[in-house]
């Protein structure tokens, strides 16, 4: 997978895992490159109260230095920049269990203690506390997202020098994407009825300005059309992908298989007054035990030929199919069927904790499908007037569907009278296009089988689709003017490319920034938080 592509899935909202597990803790401590651009601009602002305190004037923060790296020095506004950004992005993709991690967003961070189960769930290291002790930190969530503001700026610091040295030539969407960003910064501001600055003070508090804003929102977006093309120049051959599946074929292949979950908990009762009751020892193992008998009755029935789905309901079972199942370490299940051992057919009743799985396994695999390269021109639907269930949304909403797909037409057209080249729909994708693709001329790469929504989907995987072909799919985000590339590697090989890559760009990263150091002054970092 492309690192323009891996940038994109990283704006995808992903499913909700469990942060507990061992496996979710790993990959997000290897997650070295840092989501440092998307979220900047929010949704909803808070506006902080002004006041005649100097130290809450825009002049000190945007004159006093705050951090050195390497010899070049940031104001406490620079630092600001991405203190925010890191803060921003944190709750956006882990919004779902903040609360979880003890992260009270309505509280001061500089008050609020970073836990050491926390902490290990971030992939931090906590050092092992001395005997009758428990662990700790010792850091706050302020400085959890000052070291981390601090980490990026270092990356990024290095990343442009580097690309200085080289003679780096950045693309055209970094400068539309920087154009499109100041724009939306603008807008976001005036429908808040406030200005620039406010909007910027607001958000990401004082000496934020839009000129300290712009430039390192510039910073970033070079820093990461440098990676990504570093990524983008990684290339491993069969042999190389091989060897990486082998050494962890767990993490690449799949399986179906055929579950029946039953629960062995003992349902709580309620009292006269309404009290709730809990189950006693006795009830909860008696419980237990049935939901025990239950599973082995519903896996000697298997064994006898019966139907597994008939048989969850003979049982009160909960029955489910997988085709395509993933490994989750730690799971019972998961365990079970990824047991070099298992054969197509075998069957068992496996217990995790109060819940018993007769689980039927039918085969293993990895999935040799091909990807696909395509380039893509969205046009959105129109905002209507009418809400939905009121007389005539129906009737508007056709309208705007049309009136896109009309649209699309048009666009095609257009392309299809000049050069009519994948060059030539790249660039008529980075100006037209409202996906954010667009910065690189609408280009998808390594797409699979499923990913994409089912219309857009089975354009793209149609039996009869060629390298050049075009055409126009509505979804229901408007519609898609189409570009087939063509077919890339299979499946597998894009997963074990992508690990290979992304391992590529830590040592990269972390021989960039080898030696660097950072230095803090406290008369600047006062101002941020």
């Amino acid at each position: 997978m492309s690192a323009s592509r891996e940038k994109q899935n990283r704006q995808a909202a992903a499913g909700q895992a469990d942060p507990k597990t061992a496996r979710e803790a790993q990959q997000r401590k290897e997650e070295k490159r840092t989501n440092l651009l998307y979220g900047v601009i929010a949704a909803a602002v808070l506006i902080a109260l002004a006041v005649s305190l100097v130290w809450r004037s825009d002049f000190l923060p945007k004159m006093t230095t705050a951090a050195t790296i390497d010899g070049e020095k940031y104001t406490a506004a620079e630092v600001g920049y991405y203190y925010q950004t890191a803060y921003r992005n944190f709750l956006n993709q882990y919004s779902y269990f903040t609360s979880y991690l003890g992260l009270n967003t309505g509280a001061s961070l500089k008050s609020q203690e970073l836990s050491a189960d926390s902490a290990s769930m971030l992939g931090i290291e906590v050092p092992e506390p001395a005997e009758g002790e428990e662990a700790s930190t010792g850091m706050t969530w302020h400085d959890y997202f000052l070291d981390e503001a601090l980490e990026n700026m270092s990356v990024i610091q290095a990343a442009l020098k580097a690309a200085e040295a080289e003679g780096f030539a950045y693309p055209a969407g970094v400068q539309v994407q920087y154009e499109d960003n100041m724009a939306a910064l603008k807008s976001a501001a005036a429908a808040s009825g406030i200005s620039v600055s406010q909007y910027l003070k607001g958000n990401f508090g004082a000496g934020v300005t839009e000129k300290v804003y712009g430039e390192q929102l510039m910073r970033v977006l070079r820093y990461s059309a440098y990676a990504d093309a570093y990524q983008n120049s990684q290339v491993y051959s069969d042999s190389e992908l091989e060897e990486t599946y082998n050494a962890d074929r767990n993490s690449y292949d799949h399986v179906s298989y055929e579950t029946v979950s039953i629960s062995g908990a003992a349902e709580s009762t309620t009292d006269d007054e309404g009290n709730t009751v809990e189950p006693t020892e006795e009830e909860s193992a008696a419980a237990l035990e049935a939901a025990q008998e239950a599973a082995q009755a519903v896996l000697e029935g298997v064994e006898d030929g019966g139907d597994l789905e008939k048989l969850a309901d003979e049982h009160e079972g909960t029955y489910s199919e997988n085709e395509n199942g993933s490994y989750s370490a730690g799971s019972v299940v998961s365990e079970w069927l990824y047991d070099s051992a298992r054969k197509s057919g075998d069957a068992a009743v496996l217990e995790d904790g109060t819940v018993q799985y007769v689980v039927v396994f039918h085969d293993r695999f990895r999935d040799e499908n091909p990807t696909i390269d395509i380039r893509h021109i969205l046009v959105p639907l129109g905002t209507g007037s009418i809400a939905e269930g009121e007389e005539g949304y129906e009737d508007e909403q056709a309208q705007l569907k049309a009136d896109a797909h009309a649209r699309a037409e048009e666009l095609l057209a257009q392309w299809q009278s000049g050069e009519a080249t994948e060059d030539s729909f790249a660039a008529l994708a980075m100006k037209e296009s409202t996906d954010g693709s667009k910065y690189d001329g609408g280009l998808y790469t390594e797409v699979y089988q499923g990913q994409m929504v089912t219309e857009f989907n089975d354009w793209c995987f149609d039996a009869a689709r060629r390298s050049g072909d075009t055409g126009v799919v509505d979804t229901q985000y408007g519609s898609h003017i189409m570009y087939f590339s063509g077919v890339n590697r299979n499946r597998w090989q894009a997963q074990a490319a992508s690990n290979l890559r992304n391992e590529a760009y830590a040592a990269w990263e972390e021989e960039l920034t080898a030696g660097s150091t950072i230095q803090r002054s406290e008369s600047g970092l006062k101002f941020i938080g």
